[in-house]
């Protein structure tokens, strides 16, 4: 980011975030780098001093899931087996990258296992198995945004 007495909006910085929430689905991203704050949000107005970004474009449909029944509900925040992000930050399938995932669609877990890390102010926060059962969707893109509350992972 180019600094100078005046603040400069990193303009390339922008349209990469309004990039990413084109490509997760997200309603907003914020970031702070070098006491700098960038909130980037789709659709709705910021109330403190940030700098506000439209998307390019507008929101698309829900999400495709992998479901294959058509009388099941389609929203996975509804599926008893949901487990949520307990916060906003960026959701990594692996310990580390090109590691083997902790988990993947069939895989069977036991409560407490670990089914993803979510980094949240340079914190890694490995997020367990709320019970035992078998992965049958993952919802979060290894390396994107979530937000608190998000479905991340459906087991049953």
């Amino acid at each position: 980011m180019a600094k100078s007495p005046k603040t400069l909006v990193d303009r390339e910085l922008i349209q990469e975030l309004s990039k990413l929430l084109d490509e997760t689905g997200l309603t907003e991203i914020e970031i702070e780098q070098d006491g700098q704050r960038i909130r980037v949000a789709r659709g709705a107005a910021a109330a403190a001093p940030t700098v506000v970004v439209p998307a390019r474009a507008v929101q698309a449909a829900a999400p495709q899931l992998v479901g294959e029944s058509v009388a099941a509900p389609l929203d996975p925040a509804k599926h008893p087996g949901v487990v949520t992000s307990p916060m906003v930050g960026t959701a990594y399938a692996a310990p580390e990258p090109g590691a083997k995932p902790f988990v993947e669609i069939g895989s069977k877990v036991k409560a407490g296992e670990t089914l993803l890390i979510v980094e949240a102010m340079k914190t890694m926060n490995q997020i367990p198995a709320p019970r035992a059962g078998t992965v049958i969707q993952i919802l979060f893109e290894d390396g994107q945004p979530v937000e608190f509350g998000e479905p991340l992972v459906i087991i049953e």
